[in-house]
């Protein structure tokens, strides 16, 4: 499993420019926005999920926008959604609830968690992001965070996850 340092440097190695700051730790996306300062760009919260076959799910979405799980299953293909734990979650991205984060996939070496980008984030400008741990926040560009992704396997599945309602599933 990577730590900060070495996924720091998997970035370094793939051409990825990136830049962190460090916070106390935050556990909420509320706790995030009153003590990550003025960063510039999208700043992300992201969904371990998983369903009955016990498929698992990393969801990614702008901070500040609502996702309906009962929805997002039917977008997705994947049924009926719920969080999955925390064990469940160290042992598949070797990260602790409150730093979930799309980095965290390069430690899915065995390719289980499938990922799911919200079509907004992919819209702006950098992306912020915990690099494997809360007391940090590490911004980089959409196009390389998709280039970090697929150099660790996952190619993402960019979606429209946040505000779907009943009708736009059916679309």
């Amino acid at each position: 499993m990577l730590d900060t340092q070495r996924l720091f440097e998997k970035l370094d190695s793939l051409g990825i420019a990136h830049t962190s700051v460090e916070h106390p730790p935050v556990f909420t996306v509320e706790e995030a926005k009153a003590l990550r300062g003025e960063l510039p760009g999208a700043h992300i919260k992201n969904l371990f999920l998983r369903n009955k076959k016990e498929e698992m799910w990393l969801v990614v979405a702008l901070e500040d926008r609502a996702v309906d799980l009962r929805r997002l299953g039917d977008v997705l293909g994947a049924g009926r959604l719920s969080f999955g734990s925390a064990e469940r979650l160290k042992r598949a991205l070797g990260v602790e609830p409150g730093s979930v984060t799309p980095l965290a996939l390069a430690n899915d070496d065995a390719h289980g968690v499938r990922l799911a980008l919200d079509r907004g984030v992919m819209e702006g400008g950098p992306i912020n992001a915990h690099p494997l741990t809360n007391t940090m926040t590490t911004g980089l560009k959409r196009d390389d965070l998709v280039k970090f992704l697929e150099a660790t396997g996952h190619k993402p599945r960019i979606e429209r996850i946040s505000g779907v309602s009943a009708e736009a599933a059916a679309d």
